[in-house]
């Protein structure tokens, strides 16, 4: 799905529609690609609609936060010329979100959930805080699609965790 100026319309029917014999189906996803820019929120609150944890939302939003500037300033270089394409997957166990990006890729070893060694440095804590905020995170062989997991609390109704 191409974000366009309706783009929460589109994605908000994508993500809840039905199987023919109407059941929710076990997995469902919703795709956006969207120039590489830095105006965010509206792209947040989407992607995060389906969380109806206050307290779970706003850290996920935090690390998707992290991950979506670092793939617009370190991945496309800031280049409003390429586009981020971001996956939303919500599987009966997991809340998952795929993001990629243009560029060459993170180098392996910046890859670590470490605070760096000079905390007061203007750069380098993004990857310590994507890693607190999500219970699994990978990357793709190349490094430009980061995947980022999220548990989904194990309940007898799970419309407690995850509007369905």
């Amino acid at each position: 799905m191409v974000l366009m100026p309706s783009w929460s319309r589109a994605a908000s029917r994508l993500l809840f529609s039905v199987s023919p014999q109407g059941v929710a189906p076990l997995f469902r996803w919703a795709d956006f690609i969207l120039p590489s820019t830095l105006q965010l929120t509206p792209l947040l609150e989407i992607l995060l609609e389906p969380v109806a944890c206050q307290d779970t939302s706003y850290r996920l939003q935090l690390g998707l936060q992290e991950a979506l500037v670092n793939a617009v300033q370190h991945g496309n270089c800031g280049d409003p010329g390429k586009s981020l394409r971001v996956r939303r997957i919500f599987t009966p166990n997991w809340m998952i979100w795929q993001i990629q990006d243009e560029g060459i890729g993170v180098p392996l070893n910046a890859r670590v959930g470490c605070l760096p060694a000079q905390l007061e440095a203007n750069s380098g804590r993004g990857m310590f805080l994507i890693h607190q905020c999500f219970d699994d995170v990978r990357w793709s062989q190349r490094g430009n699609r980061l995947q980022l997991a999220c548990r989904r609390p194990k309940a007898l109704n799970t419309a407690d965790s995850v509007q369905t």
